[in-house]
């Protein structure tokens, strides 16, 4: 059980991050997260179950476009043409954390989740040592800031699971 945010979770999203965790620490890999509109709620999913520590190699929350330039590398072009809610970002928020990371596996959000040109459009990276670094866009509508946020740790906790899986 997650011991802090269990009470506010819909169950399939527990049972994912449980399942996600343990085949990291089975498959000895290590996690990173570069999160916008999700603000740090993923890294703290992922370090609030018990006994799987060690999976979780570390976070950062990329709110503006400085952070994601000066933490992740993200081109500043890339930034202001497509602009932070993109595909080219997603992929670069999710490279730049591998690459300032010691994570075999890591995961970006970026997108709207209140507010915006589209609110509830999210664009969702995964880059691993492995493999190719994959994308996923999603529309989930104007459903309100916390229900987008929701499901994008259903998106993000998927994306990992399907990269640690090949």
């Amino acid at each position: 059980m997650a011991e802090a945010l269990s009470p506010a979770l819909p169950g399939p999203i527990e049972e994912r991050t449980h399942a996600v965790l343990r085949e990291a620490c089975e498959r000895q890999l290590s996690l990173a997260t570069a999160e916008s509109c999700t603000g740090g709620l993923l890294a703290s999913l992922l370090t609030d179950v018990p006994g799987c520590s060690h999976a979780f190699e570390r976070g950062f929350v990329t709110y503006t476009n400085d952070a994601k330039a000066e933490l992740l590398s993200v081109p500043r072009a890339l930034l202001d043409e497509p602009g932070p809610v993109s595909e080219p970002v997603a992929r670069a928020m999710a490279e730049g954390a591998l690459k300032a990371s010691r994570a075999d596996i890591a995961v970006s959000v970026t997108g709207f989740a209140g507010a915006g040109d589209e609110p509830g459009l999210v664009h969702f990276g995964c880059a691993s040592r492995y493999g190719p670094t994959r994308h996923r866009e999603e529309r989930f509508g104007d459903i309100g800031r916390a229900a987008v946020r929701l499901a994008c740790l259903e998106v993000a906790l998927e994306m990992i699971d399907r990269q640690m899986r090949g």
